[in-house]
């Protein structure tokens, strides 16, 4: 059976979520970070004799606290590896890589790193390689930009320790390092049809909710509804007044927050929606704000508008009377 091309123009764009995570490395890894911003890399002595590298926060044969720290070298020997044909951005090298596992002179266990090589064919279980430094380290990682086959020259040996990578302390008053990792995804989401006709509406000035089957509208539209499956069918443009339904008022701070508590965010129920939507509640005190409170959208600069809900700054009262509560019980 065909299938009739969209009406509207299908919009799709990539959409990245990210955050940093930060936490504090402790007493035993922030000597790990502290030691790379200097140019060196330490290990942890076990009870057993054996020298752990990263550093363990307790003996692996005692559990104990780990206290014994020592330098190991920063050149070593591959005891496996993998080749990385095509990197990511993300990863250390922008050309193809191996990574391995490498021991450490005077170390017993392993570090995984990126080997720089020309191709897979010049790596090998038993190949020597030495560490690169950074010119300027900040205690992570990544400080050591990857590792190259072979000795490194007498002159490089230690290179690192000398190296100018600024003085100022990473460590908070305990002693421990406190680092952020970024962590975040890009997907390319491509709208249905219903939802293109709402980010064109948004982009226009305008709420496009979708009628279904059944003669409830949903804002923002579906493709079909959530109680029963109808197809949506129809466009349909909505008011940007509405009926607040429930609320909750934000009186705790948090990373990140543009408004000052304490504010308002409410479900808002448009006129001729069947369902309410999330949105902030501005221009009247917090504790002034009800369950059937008239309000109207407040929309940024003509100047600003793309295809989000951005568009709407908030919503505020419209000094109408308060909707009685039978005309939206239906809809909590």
């Amino acid at each position: 059976m065909a299938v009739p091309d969209p009406e509207s123009v299908i919009l799709s764009a990539e959409l990245k979520n990210s955050f940093d995570y930060t936490r504090s490395l402790g007493p035993v890894l922030s000597q790990f970070a502290l030691a790379l911003r200097d140019g060196r890399i330490v290990g942890s002595r076990g009870s057993d004799g054996r020298v752990s590298v990263p550093p363990t926060e307790f003996d692996p044969t005692t559990g104990a606290a780990t206290s014994d720290i020592v330098d190991v070298a920063s050149v070593g020997t591959v005891q496996t590896w993998t080749w990385q044909p095509s990197p990511s951005p993300e990863q250390p090298l922008d050309q193809p890589f191996a990574w391995a596992l490498i021991k450490l002179d005077g170390a017993d266990t392993a570090l995984l790193h990126a080997v720089a090589a020309d191709s897979a064919s010049e790596l090998s279980t038993g190949a020597r390689v030495h560490a690169v430094w950074r010119e300027v380290r900040t205690g992570r990682i990544d400080d050591i930009s990857h590792f190259a086959l072979g000795e490194p020259l007498d002159s490089a040996r230690g290179a690192g320790d000398e190296s100018a990578a600024g003085s100022e302390s990473i460590a908070d008053a305990d002693g421990n390092v406190v680092i952020t990792t970024p962590i975040g995804m890009t997907v390319k989401h491509t709208a249905t049809e219903s939802e293109s006709w709402y980010l064109e509406g948004l982009k226009a000035g305008k709420l496009i909710g979708g009628r279904v089957e059944t003669g409830e509208v949903y804002f923002p539209p579906r493709v079909v509804s959530p109680a029963d499956g109808s197809l949506t069918t129809e466009r349909v443009e909505l008011a940007d007044t509405g009926t607040i339904t429930t609320f909750c008022i934000v009186n705790v701070p948090f990373l990140g927050q543009q408004i000052k508590p304490p504010y308002v965010a409410a479900y808002v129920l448009l006129d001729g929606a069947d369902i309410p939507f999330l949105h902030l509640i501005l221009d009247v005190e917090a504790s002034e704000v009800r369950m059937g409170m008239r309000v109207k959208a407040v929309w940024r600069p003509e100047e600003e508008w793309d295809h989000t809900l951005r568009n709407v700054s908030h919503f505020a009262p419209s000094g109408e009377p308060d909707a009685d509560f039978e005309s939206y019980r239906n809809h909590l």
